[in-house]
C-alpha cells in the first residue's frame, strides 16, 4: 500500500513530472532506438553517415523539445511561486507578462484579480480610518456632553461660582487641545475687563492682564460682537495683532468668544495656544460657544442666587431672622435711636463647644439643639426685639429702647434658661451652654458694624474666660 502511494504520480510536483514525462517521451525512446541500431542494425550495415545524423538528429529534436516543455513549466511555476506569494498577503507583487499565450492571460487574469484585491484593500482602509474618525468624534462629543452635564449639575447644586468657572475653564483647555484658557470679567462700572480665571501656563503673569477701552481687542467685541479667531485661516489686522502678542506673549493662536448677560457684554472666554500652522476646527468653534453660554448662565444663576439671598430675611432651620436682616435692622434701629436719643443694645451669644456636640451626636441632634435654643432666646425677648441666627451656633438680638444694664439682664436671663433646660440630659456631653456678650449704641459704637465687631470682641473674651458667661 505504502509502494503504491510512493509511486504514485498525483502528488509529485510539476518538476517531477516533467522530468518524468521527458523520460517516457525522449529519454527511453533514444536508449531503445540506440541499443537496437548498436546490436542489430550497426553489426550488419557498420556505421553509415545517414544512421549517425539520424540519431543526432534524433537526440537534438528530444532535446528541444526537452527545453520547449521546460520552459512552459518554468513560465506556470513562475506564476504559481508569485500566486502563493500574493496569497500569503503580499497584494504589492505583480507578475510579469512576457509572451501573448495562455501562461501570459493567466498572468494577467492574476493581475487583475490582485488589483481587485488591492483596490478593495484600501477602500476598507479608507472606511477604517473614517470610522476611527467618526468614533473619535463621537468620544469628543460624549466629553463635552459629560462636562456640559457635570457643569450644570453645580449650577443647579448652587456651587461657589468660582469654582464652576474654574471647571469650564479647565474642560475647554483640555478638549480644544490648547495651552491656556482664560476669562476675562468686566470691570463693575467700568469698560474694561480684568483676567478673573485662568487655566493653563503662565498662570501668574496671565492674572495681571486686563483689556482696556481703547484697545483694539476691546473693539472687537464690543462693536462686532463676533468670536475672536487667529490662527493661520484667520489673519488680523497688524494693530489686532500687536494687541494680541502683548496680552498674550508666546501664543500664536487664540479663539475667544464674548459672554453676553442680559444684551450686555460681561466677559470674555477663550482659550489660546503657541501651536504653529494651526487652525481651529468648526467643531472648536462650536464647542467653545456653547461653553460660554454656560459661563453667562453661571454668573446669571450667581446674580439669582445673591439677589434671592438679600430678599430672604428669614433662617430656613430655626425660623429666625437671618444675618442679612438683622444687619440692616440693628443699622434702622441705631440711626432711630441717635435721631431721638435714646439707647439700641446688641447681644451676640454663642453656643459652647458645638462643634464637639455635633461631632458625638451627628448634624440631626446639632439641629435640634439649635431649634430649641432658638425657640428660648425668642421667648425671652419682647415683640419690639428681634432675634436671629447670626452664623452657624451664632445668635443675635437687636433690643430697641434697651441700654446695656437691662440688656445684661435680658442676656443672662438667657444664658440660665439655657442652662437649666439643658442640665437635665443625662449625659455631661448632651449638656449645653452659651457664652454671649453685650454692647450698646453710641457706648460701644455708632452703626451696626461698630456695634457688631465689639460683641464679637466680647465674645472672644467670653471663651477665654471659661464659657457659658457673659461679657460688656
Amino acid at each position: 500500500m505504502a509502494k503504491s502511494k510512493g509511486l504514485s504520480l498525483s502528488n509529485q510536483g510539476l518538476s517531477y513530472k516533467l522530468k518524468i514525462a521527458f523520460a517516457l517521451m525522449s529519454i527511453l525512446p533514444l536508449l531503445v532506438s540506440m541499443y537496437l541500431v548498436s546490436n542489430y542494425i550497426l553489426p550488419k550495415v557498420g556505421i553509415k553517415p545517414d544512421i549517425t545524423v539520424s540519431m543526432l538528429v534524433s537526440i537534438f529534436v528530444a532535446v528541444i523539445g526537452f527545453f520547449l516543455i521546460k520552459d512552459i513549466f518554468d513560465r506556470i511555476l513562475s506564476v504559481s511561486t508569485e500566486a502563493k506569494l500574493i496569497a500569503a498577503g503580499d497584494i504589492s507583487r505583480k507578475i510579469e507578462k512576457d509572451r501573448p499565450d495562455e501562461v501570459g492571460d493567466l498572468s494577467e487574469a492574476l493581475n487583475q484579480l490582485t488589483s481587485r484585491i488591492r483596490l478593495n484593500m484600501d477602500e476598507l482602509k479608507n472606511y477604517g480610518e473614517k470610522t476611527s474618525q467618526i468614533n473619535l468624534e463621537i468620544q469628543k462629543r460624549v466629553l463635552v456632553l459629560s462636562s456640559l452635564l457635570q457643569i450644570s449639575s453645580l449650577i443647579t447644586q448652587g456651587a461657589r461660582l468660582d469654582d464652576i468657572l474654574r471647571l469650564i475653564a479647565e474642560k475647554s483647555r483640555l478638549m480644544a487641545n490648547s495651552d491656556l484658557s482664560f476669562l476675562f470679567f468686566r470691570t463693575e462700572g467700568q469698560e474694561e475687563f480684568s483676567m478673573s480665571v485662568i487655566d493653563g501656563l503662565n498662570v501668574n503673569e496671565m492674572l495681571k492682564i486686563k483689556i482696556l477701552p481703547y484697545e483694539e481687542i476691546f473693539n472687537r467685541f464690543t462693536k462686532i460682537n463676533k468670536p475672536l479667531v487667529v490662527d493661520k485661516n484667520n489673519r488680523v489686522t497688524e494693530v489686532l495683532k500687536q494687541d494680541f502678542s502683548r496680552k498674550f506673549p508666546g501664543l500664536n493662536n487664540v479663539l475667544a468668544f464674548p459672554v453676553f448677560l442680559k444684551g450686555r457684554i460681561v466677559a470674555v472666554f477663550g482659550v489660546a495656544n503657541a501651536k504653529d500652522n494651526f487652525a481651529y476646527t468648526k467643531d472648536d468653534l462650536e464647542m467653545l460657544d456653547v461653553f460660554s453660554k454656560q459661563v453667562a448662565i453661571a454668573i446669571e444663576n450667581d446674580l439669582l442666587l445673591h439677589r434671592v439671598e438679600r430678599l430672604e430675611i428669614k433662617d430656613t432651620l430655626t425660623g429666625l431672622y437671618n444675618q442679612t436682616f438683622i444687619r440692616s435692622r440693628l443699622q434702622e434701629e441705631i440711626k432711630r435711636a441717635i435721631s431721638y436719643q435714646r439707647p439700641c443694645a446688641f447681644i451676640l451669644l454663642n453656643v459652647d463647644n458645638f462643634a464637639d456636640f455635633h461631632n458625638n451626636f451627628g448634624s440631626l441632634q446639632a439641629e435640634s439643639v439649635l431649634k430649641r435654643i432658638a425657640s428660648l432666646i425668642r421667648d425671652s425677648v419682647t415683640d419690639i426685639d428681634r432675634v436671629a441666627r447670626f452664623g452657624d451656633n451664632e445668635f443675635a438680638v437687636v433690643l430697641p429702647e434697651k441700654n446695656k444694664r437691662s440688656t445684661l439682664e435680658i442676656a443672662e436671663n438667657i444664658r440660665k434658661k439655657i442652662e437649666f433646660t439643658f442640665n437635665e440630659e443625662q449625659e455631661a456631653q448632651r449638656k449645653v451652654t452659651v457664652s454671649g456678650s453685650v454692647s450698646e449704641n453710641p457706648l460701644d459704637g455708632i452703626n451696626a458694624e461698630e456695634l457688631i465687631d465689639k460683641a464679637k470682641a466680647l465674645l472672644m473674651a467670653a471663651k477665654q474666660q471659661g464659657k457659658n458667661k457673659i461679657v460688656i
